[in-house]
């Protein structure tokens, strides 16, 4: 497969940021290879210091909505892109991903990297406690039931911040000093941190070599529950609370809490399918690509 001639990235924020770096940056990436953002025409009236900067590094922006704007709409847009990445997936209203996804589709894009960014969707498998995930798995039948765009699905596990440092999900909390484990301690969760997403992801653009119309697994680390309470108490010192929040617990707390989004995650995590895989399965590990631990992520972040 040729190197694109055209990318657009939707979504600058922490994933949008880091892919988009990381596209500029690749030494594969031709020089003849556009990268442009979708952005909010409003965004574009009075251009942001940001925007500033972007465009002096070659950034062209595309105008458009990728929440609000018509499905033909949308599809004219994605028509003028070789390739699409959709970086932006959370807080977003239900079937925004299924739409976006059609909208490429019906676009003729030549590749996509839909926003799958996370889990294992199908060993989690449908109804879920997590409904959102249920989307995720529609997607990627609408997908594979296709052959016109090519697709690479990149499955990440969490965002090493979000487990860390999103107390709200409930594993992490560095003011109590507390560690909760979802199912149990030996269970474990892949994590990788986002910046190396962004690598993998550029890498998979410029040289796909087998990537095609699959799902790749990537990996910054595989840790238990234990292994992380380990973790901060080497990196912070002194005690630190253990607690076990166990599948039936977790799955009765989302049964209580329906519009509670962080209890459908945990549930889920609690589960414990899905939610973690082997460093060794990953494509980092494969192409030799040094990936930042947990262990040095929670260090790095210390300072």
């Amino acid at each position: 497969m040729s190197p694109p001639p055209s990318i657009l990235i939707i979504g600058l924020g922490e994933l949008g940021t880091a892919i988009l770096h990381s596209l500029l940056s690749h030494p594969a990436r031709p020089p003849t290879t556009q990268i442009s953002l979708l952005r909010r025409p409003s965004s574009l009236t009075s251009p942001s210091p940001e925007t500033t900067h972007l465009a002096s590094l070659g950034i062209t922006f595309e105008p458009g909505d990728f929440v609000h704007d018509p499905l033909p709409q949308l599809t004219t847009t994605f028509s003028k892109y070789h390739t699409v990445i959709q970086a932006s997936g959370f807080g977003l209203p239900p079937g925004t991903q299924s739409r976006v996804s059609e909208a490429v589709l019906n676009a003729g894009v030549k590749r996509y990297f839909p926003w799958q960014f996370g889990l294992d969707y199908p060993a989690i498998g449908k109804g879920s406690d997590q409904d959102l995930f249920d989307e995720m798995l529609a997607v990627r039948e609408m997908l594979a039931a296709q052959d016109k765009t090519g697709w690479t699905v990149v499955s990440t596990g969490l965002f090493m911040s979000f487990l860390v440092y999103e107390k709200g999900f409930g594993v992490v909390d560095l003011e109590r000093r507390r560690v909760t484990a979802l199912g149990g301690w030996e269970d474990e969760v892949t994590v990788t941190e986002v910046g190396d997403i962004g690598r993998v992801v550029a890498e998979l653009v410029y040289v796909p070599d087998g990537t095609e119309d699959k799902v790749v697994y990537v990996a910054g680390d595989t840790v238990s529950y234990g292994e992380v309470a380990e973790v901060l108490e080497r990196v912070y010192g002194g005690e630190w609370r253990r607690e076990v929040l166990s599948g039936d617990a977790a799955a009765e707390e989302a049964r209580r809490k329906p519009g509670d989004g962080m209890a459908k995650y945990r549930s889920v995590f609690a589960a414990g399918k899905g939610t973690a895989w082997e460093v060794e399965r990953t494509v980092n590990y494969e192409r030799g690509m040094k990936m930042v631990g947990l262990e040095e992520y929670v260090r790095r972040m210390k300072k």
